[in-house]
């Protein structure tokens, strides 16, 4: 028993005197907040458990998005569509989102998004959902997001 104790007290010691507990007490936390504006999640199709969901990230500093959780789901990815050979494909991106020292990073329908796969309940307009957002280096924020219909981008379709 002796033996799991000690080396169980001094990691405890070595991780009170970290970087991290010095952030979690306040120190340079706030000065790495990624602010995230904009959040939104659509409603989810009859009879499907999936859904997308849009917002914009800005990090003081270089970060990277890592994950993304939600109460309402069983799973949330960070995802990319793109065209390829003239077919929409979807990918996780599995290393995350790289944000860029104070550049607004827009998620967005046809581009990089959320996923919320094994939706629990659905998600009806004008509800709300949380979200927790995890960073590589700056400090976990939660956000609530709004259900509806993201805006038509100003893409020129009108003509065809």
């Amino acid at each position: 028993m002796t033996r799991f104790l000690i080396p169980m007290a001094a990691a405890l010691a070595l991780a009170a005197c970290s970087p991290a507990a010095d952030k979690a007490a306040g120190g340079e936390a706030a000065a790495s907040t990624v602010t995230v504006t904009d959040v939104l999640c659509r409603p989810t199709p009859n009879g499907r458990q999936v859904t997308g969901c849009y917002m914009t990230l800005t990090a003081p500093m270089a970060d990277t998005l890592v994950s993304v959780a939600s109460p309402a789901a069983a799973l949330g990815q960070i995802h990319e569509s793109r065209m390829e050979s003239n077919m929409m494909m979807m990918r996780e991106l599995e290393a995350g989102l790289p944000l860029p020292a104070g550049e607004a990073v827009q998620l967005k329908p046809g581009g990089i998004h959320v996923m919320l796969l094994g939706v629990a309940e659905p998600l009806r307009a004008d509800q709300t959902v949380p979200l927790t957002l995890t960073f590589a280096t700056a400090a976990p924020v939660e956000v609530v997001a709004s259900v509806g219909q993201p805006p038509v981008a100003d893409e020129d379709h009108s003509g065809h």
